[in-house]
């Protein structure tokens, strides 16, 4: 199917997606929109013909655990909600710890890497094919950005998405700021990725900025595409004529004119030519194989020491950099102060100037270990057991929010002694 030029749709500028020329499709979180209604902007874009392809952030396909039925079923409603030709997810693990390692459930909050081994890539391919049961369109994966390594990598990035489409038939949705970002950070060159991937097997390609910032490429989605990243995207016309272009903006959004103009650079580069467009023939899939479940245990433990020392504060895992960790360590903790403050927008308003400072001190003591929403009135439950804010009027204002949303009254004494003890648990 032709997509065409897309971009990514957000509440924070849906009049301006609505009013931009040349948009022929739009990409929606799909955890963002409710299983039974569309926002009215959306409703309108679909009315006038353009494509919505709902774009998952939490299935976590390619962690230790089977998926779980119940986000399955979320994403396949809203499949069908929008009437999507198909829906997209990560190839990445989002969530780590529970019954297989006896330590408690630990959330990332983001997407994180996922070992190319042959273990890994057998867990991977089963978790899409229970995926691909459970969805009523086909499914696309993307490659995602990192910043760190895995020690002992059996595969290239390119062979490790080849295999995957080989044993799934799987569609591939191609992030080029991601293999310019791999590139800056894992020293992989986005050529050699490219010359090893079914080109054919794309299904669209994201395009989008970011910052580098002492020698690491940060995959932002808050800054202009750079021209590095537009030359990756040239690399992959030159081996095909992808059926859709989109690009994503997920915060500092620019006036509309800017949106515009990245999205003519995006035109330019695509116009030039090179590779041409190929129909999608499937693989011959394989009959599925169960994977042992001491494989999946042994995934599951790697998963969660590197979660757990991201997030926790445990040691190292060996053969990690332990320089890129604590830049990733501190990118994790800053986009979860930065999401609390989006999903809970009283909560810097109440604390002013002194919001990210304690959420930040939270955070290196708390790992996530559910939700943003459930982490903010954590959060908010944190400072009060403490006595804070330290201004009474702040701190009747914070207590009300809290019991708002979470119990007649604030936590007390038993409270304390409990949170107390499980964040010693979680902390180990």
């Amino acid at each position: 199917m032709r997509l065409g030029i897309g971009i990514g749709w957000r509440p924070e500028i849906a009049a301006e997606v609505e009013a931009l020329p040349g948009i022929d499709w739009v990409e929606a979180v799909a955890e963002n929109l409710c299983a039974d209604h569309l926002p009215d902007s959306l409703v309108r874009l679909r009315e006038r013909g353009v494509t919505v392809v709902p774009h998952g952030v939490s299935l976590g396909l390619g962690g230790a655990d089977r998926p779980d039925p119940g986000k399955l079923a979320d994403l396949a409603a809203r499949a069908t909600l929008l009437g999507a030709p198909l829906v997209t997810e990560h190839i990445a693990f989002v969530r780590a710890g529970g019954a297989r390692t006896g330590s408690p459930v630990l959330e990332a909050g983001h997407l994180l890497p996922v070992e190319r081994t042959r273990a890994a890539l057998d867990v991977l391919c089963e978790n899409v094919r229970i995926a691909q049961d459970a969805l009523p369109v086909p499914l696309a994966l993307e490659n995602i950005a990192a910043l760190v390594s895995w020690p002992g990598e059996e595969l290239t990035e390119g062979r490790f998405l080849a295999e995957l489409v080989e044993r799934t038939g799987v569609r591939l949705l191609i992030d080029v700021a991601n293999l310019h970002t791999n590139q800056v950070n894992r020293g992989e060159d986005p050529a050699a990725a490219l010359d090893e991937l079914p080109v054919e097997a794309i299904a669209y390609v994201h395009v989008a900025g970011g910052v580098e910032k002492d020698g690491v490429w940060h995959d932002t989605h808050a800054h202009p595409v750079t021209a590095p990243v537009l030359d990756v995207l040239a690399e992959l016309r030159s081996r095909v004529d992808p059926p859709g272009v989109l690009l994503e903006r997920d915060d500092a959004f620019p006036p509309a004119g800017e949106l515009a103009g990245e999205l003519d650079a995006i035109r330019g580069v695509l116009e030039k030519g090179g590779g041409a467009s190929g129909a999608w023939a499937p693989p011959e899939v394989p009959p599925a194989a169960s994977v042992a479940e001491p494989v999946r245990d042994r995934v599951a433990v790697a998963q969660t020491a590197l979660l757990s020392a991201l997030v926790a504060g445990t040691p190292v895992p060996e053969g990690f950099d332990p320089g890129r960790l604590r830049v990733q360590s501190r990118a994790l903790a800053a986009k979860r102060a930065d999401v609390v403050a989006k999903v809970a927008p009283e909560l810097p308003e109440i604390l002013g100037s002194g919001y990210r400072a304690a959420f930040l001190a939270y955070a290196g003591a708390r790992p996530m270990t559910s939700g943003y929403r459930r982490d903010a009135l954590d959060f908010a439950e944190h400072l009060l057991i403490a006595g804070r804010p330290a201004d009474d009027a702040a701190r009747r204002r914070l207590t009300r929010w809290w019991r708002d949303r979470a119990a007649p009254r604030p936590p007390g004494r038993a409270t304390r002694l409990a949170r107390a003890a499980r964040s010693v648990l979680v902390g180990r």
